[in-house]
């Protein structure tokens, strides 16, 4: 057994567009972290929970409202089921957990295992059966009980697999907080005490590392104390609320704060946002990045095996971008973007064009994302597409089954879309996914973003649209204020310091939108194409040669794990 140092826990992992295990951004980067590690050779097993049933299927309606369907696929095409198994305890009753394995090989040989767990057995009940099944489906009866499974079930699955050496456990997002719990369970037993003491807990936090990715109170997972009893029976989460509680409920953000020794935020930004949030926490930043070879798109990868050997494995040296000659940078774009149009008017008899300017949009469907914000006068919007030479977008993304103001983000976007039929084409791609993904950040010629500050963590959108030479134009926030030099990366929506943006009045946010697009964006690529296309330039050499995750391990080889 190769000896595994890190262990890398995360509610939802990404690989593959066919394996509905995620559900956006938060797996995706677990996905993408795991593929860096593979390729820098880093000593690292992964756990998540199978979700069987997947997220969901989402078809829209003529009028954009969303239906969810469930996900069946089939996991032995793609995973390999393990002999070993495991339980953990749930309202009192035994219930029986397997794996299954993916490996992430990197293009040295080195391959990182992922551990899938699954209660779909039969010794389990009928209910129990089903707590593998979805990601974020149910109550949060049922969401306690998975985490149960992801943060003991996995300490104990990965015992059973004999990674007995493990000296970090790494938790993406506080979902799988409670395998600190198992971690002092096993330091009680190895020490032949009867009781938990302040010891084991200092003795644990040396083991733990804690990524926070949600700037608001709502993102935080917490449970009541009487749920806890029932269905936990931990008494020590009871004895010792200072360090398990927070407000009188079970916190697993405030948990994975308390019992890890280095804790970050996933921009600077984001840093700074939750040092005020939860206030006495040593929390610093590392900014998020994104896979380079998985999320740059053929035409880009050949050009860059050409001129910029070794790219895929060394991604700083996309720098040396600045040296492609532009009209080659520029077939490559067009042949992506050739890609993405003919999957849009296959699926979507949108009818667009491969000439016009395209601007993309895709994300989780939240309010905080402000999908319609391009939407907010409509006759400026045409006024600008008509009098710049014509204008297309390409929207997908879902929202959560039970987020109604999010499903009712994507109704706008289809009211929208009728009130601009004969002036602008809009098209809304159903059941956004890694390969979707990939389409339309390699292929539109602007990505927009438009959240409220400082309500995006991060975001990596943008750097995937970044590494194929797609600039982006977005308000300030996230990692954009880190990526964002006007001009020369891209364009920034709004005032420098966000602030405002985060009032309730969006019409200042949205006239800079519009001016941007105007005055700036446009014309440069209607009439001065070779500055458009050193823009494009720009952004793969300053930003994709930084915001991947390549130099986001790095740093957390060097901050966290050693």
């Amino acid at each position: 057994m190769n000896h595994r140092t890190i262990a890398y826990f995360s509610m939802e992992i990404g690989l593959a567009s066919d394996m509905p295990t995620y559900s956006g951004g938060l797996g995706v980067l677990a996905g993408d972290t795991i593929r860096a590690a593979a390729d820098l050779k880093l000593p690292m097993v992964a756990v998540t929970l199978l979700h069987r049933k997947g997220y969901f299927y989402q078809r829209l309606d003529h009028e954009g409202r969303q239906i969810e369907e469930p996900v069946d696929w089939a996991v032995n095409d793609f995973l390999t089921e393990l002999p070993q198994r495991t339980s953990v305890m749930i309202e009192g009753r035994t219930v029986f957990l397997r794996a299954w394995k993916y490996d992430v090989a990197g293009p040295g040989g080195f391959s990182v295992p992922v551990y899938f767990l699954d209660a779909d057995l039969a010794e389990n009940s009928e209910w129990d059966r089903t707590l593998t099944h979805y990601l974020y489906g149910g109550d949060r009866h049922y969401r306690l009980c998975q985490e149960i499974i992801l943060g003991i079930g996995g300490v104990r699955m990965l015992r059973a697999m004999g990674h007995r050496e493990v000296e970090r456990f790494h938790m993406n997002e506080g979902h799988s907080s409670l395998l600190a719990l198992e971690l002092l369970d096993e330091e009680v037993a190895r020490a032949g005490k009867q009781a938990l003491t302040r010891d084991d807990i200092e003795l644990v936090r040396q083991k733990c590392v804690f990524t926070t990715h949600t700037p608001v109170p709502a993102g935080q997972d917490q449970f009541p104390l009487d749920l806890v009893h029932r269905v936990l029976g931990k008494k020590e989460v009871e004895e010792m609320t200072d360090v398990f509680c927070c407000e009188g409920v079970l916190n697993m953000t405030y948990l994975a704060l308390n019992l890890s020794h280095y804790v970050n935020g996933v921009a600077k930004k984001h840093g700074e946002v939750s040092r005020l949030m939860f206030a006495g926490y040593n929390i610093d930043a590392i900014t998020n990045g994104i896979h380079a070879a998985t999320w740059t798109a053929d035409p880009l990868a050949q050009l860059y095996d050409r001129y910029i050997s070794g790219w895929n494995l060394d991604n700083c040296s996309l720098r040396y971008a600045l040296n492609i000659p532009k009209q080659e940078i520029w077939q490559a774009h067009a042949t992506a973007k050739k890609a993405l149009l003919h999957h849009v008017n296959l699926e979507t008899n949108a009818g667009m064009d491969a000439d016009l300017f395209t601007i993309g949009f895709a994300r989780r469907a939240a309010t905080y994302k402000r999908t319609d914000l391009l939407f907010t006068d409509i006759e400026r919007l045409k006024a600008i597409a008509s009098r710049r030479g014509g204008l297309q977008i390409v929207y997908a993304g879902k929202a959560h089954p039970q987020d109604e103001a999010g499903k009712q983000q994507i109704r706008k976007i289809f009211s929208a879309r009728e009130q601009l039929r004969d002036k602008i084409k809009i098209t809304y791609l159903e059941n956004y996914s890694m390969e979707i993904g990939k389409l339309m950040t390699s292929g539109v010629d602007l990505w927009l973003n438009t959240p409220l500050p400082p309500m995006e963590a991060s975001g990596t959108s943008g750097m995937k649209a970044a590494v194929n030479g797609v600039p982006s134009l977005s308000v300030l926030d996230g990692w954009w204020i880190e990526g964002c030099i006007e001009g020369v990366t891209g364009w920034s929506i709004g005032p420098p310091d966000g602030k405002a943006a985060a009032s309730a009045d969006h019409s200042k946010d949205a006239a800079s939108l519009y001016d941007k697009l105007e005055q700036i964006v446009m014309p440069l690529f209607v009439d001065n194409r070779d500055d458009f296309i050193d823009v494009m330039r720009h952004a793969i050499a300053l930003n994709g040669s930084f915001f991947n995750t390549h130099r986001m391990l790095l740093q957390y080889v060097l901050k966290a794990y050693f």
